[in-house]
């Protein structure tokens, strides 16, 4: 015995259902089938390529709003352009909106850059001054008395007053090194006359 047929099936396969030879199945009258029909508040999407067709979110509004804002800031937009887009970004349904009203504006403000001072000469740290010749050479053969058991001791007493003449002359540095010279060739000068004097006296008490 065959099962009637149900609304479900799709098509009766009993043998004298309208399945086979007759017309196609209907849905069960008192079943009801809603109506696809948008929204009466907001049109319908095209649906476009790309993502130019999705919702756009209130964060998105709020992106597009700071671009028109950037541009009015660099005076892009005039006022009442801005405004106009302003209300249409806010009214924005999708992306792709969104996307026409800033679509000749950077995104986001263009960096401008940052005004060059000058710092004034005051705070510059003040430059080093050359170190005079004669002050290093003075400062060298005062230290070579020791080993040279004083022969350097004039060199370095005559190119350390030379050096200091240059440098309040010229204003350039060494004068330490010109100042170490000279005492240390005075040294060394006066090392070698106390000697030279007690031989003298010694030759003198033995003659």
């Amino acid at each position: 015995m065959s099962q009637p047929w149900q609304p479900w099936q799709g098509k009766d396969e009993s043998a004298s259902g309208p399945g086979r030879d007759g017309p196609a199945a209907r849905p069960w009258a008192g079943a009801h089938t809603p109506l696809a029909r948008p929204w009466p508040a907001y049109p319908v999407p095209q649906a476009q390529p790309g993502a130019s067709a999705m919702l756009a979110s209130h964060a998105d509004r709020e992106r597009a709003v700071d671009v028109l804002r950037a541009g009015y800031g660099e005076g892009r937009l005039e006022k009442a352009e801005f405004d106009k887009r302003v209300e249409r970004a806010y009214g924005a349904r999708t992306v792709g909106e969104l996307a026409l009203l800033v679509s000749d504006l950077p995104l986001g403000p263009v960096p401008q850059p940052a005004p060059f001072t000058a710092v004034p000469r005051t705070f510059l740290p003040a430059p080093r001054p050359r170190a005079n010749g004669k002050a290093v050479g003075a400062a060298v053969c005062g230290l070579l008395c020791v080993p040279t058991f004083g022969f350097t001791g004039i060199p370095a007493v005559i190119l350390g007053h030379a050096a200091r003449a240059e440098i309040d002359r010229t204003g350039e540095g060494g004068d330490g090194l010109a100042l170490t010279g000279l005492v240390l060739g005075w040294l060394s000068i006066a090392a070698w006359s106390i000697l030279m004097t007690l031989l003298i006296a010694v030759g003198l008490a033995s003659g």
